[in-house]
């Protein structure tokens, strides 16, 4: 039986060819969504772009039908615009003149009309879905673009005992995936599978007492290459770590897309900038030209052209953690570190004056083409699937892109662990040869004892 699935603007808004992810059903379109699309299509950053490429695609379907009577798409849906149900009653509380309620008033109408009719409403608003329920109106989230649990799971990194006999193998280039194995709770051997570039810490089978940190390469198990490597002084002090350094200092043309996530404190940021250091500031090979960070904040990214000043001006709150992490960084003294303020900010500055590093906003990444950059966007999970893609999509020749976030941690709206930038990139990057993933433990934050306290209790 197909279904009448009633669209929201915020899905339009967050993924302008949702419309295509209904199957063979029939997608409406309250008149009211349109409206808002309208007055929408004029906004700053993302949020206008995608309002605009929804009302582009509205118009395409016009000239092709009626939307009115429904406009048939090419995945045997159809797609029409609702403006009756004018005369549709709610309760009092709900008003009428909301645009949420005039949404509810076309669900509810359509299924006064057709009592046999599968209406369900498709919204990312929370609060809406829950008035819907208590009209007895069916309501989902929009799942075309969310990460199932399972994929939400994945860590890159995995557990694997090797055969005491191939040890040596190992450290000389690399042993087959064949030979690799797990246990159940008996003992007994049990096979394993693996992800192109996952990361894993090997016990001889033989030697309880030791270990060797390895990453999946095609059919094969590798030995990390960097790492006795120490970026900018900086040394790994967990095994997450060591996963993450290796990732990191790996060339863009190999590993051109890193993804980490992670709790706060696991040094995402604080190892990504040294490594970024390292290459740009201590590598006289010229490896990338310059860092470029940048911090989402979704309130932020909207309204920036709205602020005084200019752009560094408008963003420096927003890179705070990336002053703090270049003060531990410029100043390896920890007794000392903080007994002359004056000189410690004259360090930090010199590396924006001499733009080694640069700080920008994240909406004005999209539509460049990135060319021998070293490309940091921290709290990555604050950013939009449609958003992910436009970043890593304008990686150029010899640019690397580093997500850095904690899908734990979502500060935007209609955002949440499964339905944003961060966790999407991820699944869908999962696999390929050009990306490295590592997630970080939660007993591998380096930050304070309490921090690390907090981690566990909180």
């Amino acid at each position: 039986m197909k279904k009448t699935y009633v669209v929201d603007t915020n899905v339009l808004v967050q993924s302008p060819y949702g419309l295509y992810a209904f199957e063979e059903n029939e997608v409406v379109i309250p008149l009211v969504v349109v409206e808002e699309l309208d007055g929408l299509k004029k906004a700053e950053g993302e949020k206008g772009a995608n309002a605009r490429k929804a009302i582009r695609l509205l118009d395409s379907l016009r000239q092709r039908g009626n939307l009115l009577s429904g406009v048939p798409i090419q995945n045997g849906g159809t797609v029409r615009v609702e403006t009756n149900c004018v005369d549709v009653t709610l309760p009092r509380d709900l008003p009428e003149n909301e645009s949420d309620n005039r949404i509810l008033m076309v669900c509810k109408g359509l299924k006064e009309s057709d009592p046999c009719r599968d209406v369900v409403l498709v919204t990312k608003d929370i609060v809406l879905r829950i008035k819907a329920q208590l009209l007895s109106i069916r309501a989902e989230d929009f799942e075309a673009e969310q990460v199932s649990r399972q994929e939400a799971n994945y860590t890159g990194r995995g557990h694997a005992y090797l055969p005491q006999n191939a040890v040596g193998d190992f450290k000389n280039g690399g042993v087959p995936l064949s030979i690799l194995y797990s246990t159940d709770e008996n003992g007994d051997p049990l096979p394993l599978s693996f992800t192109e570039n996952e990361f894993f810490l090997l016990t001889p089978d033989e030697s309880a007492g030791v270990t060797l940190l390895g990453r999946v390469e095609g059919q094969q198990m590798v030995p990390l290459r960097y790492r006795k490597q120490r970026p900018y002084g900086v040394t790994p002090r967990n095994v997450g770590q060591y996963f993450l350094q290796e990732a990191l200092m790996e060339s863009a043309e190999k590993a051109p897309l890193v993804i980490v996530k992670g709790m706060a404190g696991t040094a995402k940021t604080f190892y990504s900038i040294a490594v970024g250091l390292e290459k740009v500031f201590n590598n006289p090979t010229g490896e990338y030209r310059r860092i470029i960070v940048s911090r989402p904040n979704a309130q932020f990214d909207d309204d920036i052209g709205f602020l005084p000043g200019t752009e560094q001006e408008k963003i420096s709150p927003l890179m705070r953690p990336v002053v703090d992490a270049l003060e531990q960084l410029l100043d390896s003294d920890e007794a000392g570190r903080y007994e002359d303020e004056s000189l410690l900010t004259d360090k930090v500055q010199e590396i924006f004056d001499r733009d080694i590093i640069e700080t920008e906003a994240l909406n004005f990444i999209p539509g460049r083409s990135i060319v021998k950059t070293y490309l940091i966007i921290d709290e990555a999970q604050n950013i939009t699937p449609s958003q992910a893609k436009g970043i890593i999509t304008r990686a150029g020749k010899g640019t690397k892109i580093i997500l850095l976030g904690d899908p734990q941690q979502i500060d935007r709206p209609f955002l949440d662990e499964r339905t944003n930038g961060l966790s999407y990139a991820a699944k869908c990057m999962r696999g390929s040869p050009l990306c490295w993933q590592i997630t970080m433990g939660r007993d591998e934050c380096e930050r304070s004892k309490l921090a690390m306290d907090a981690i566990q209790r909180l």
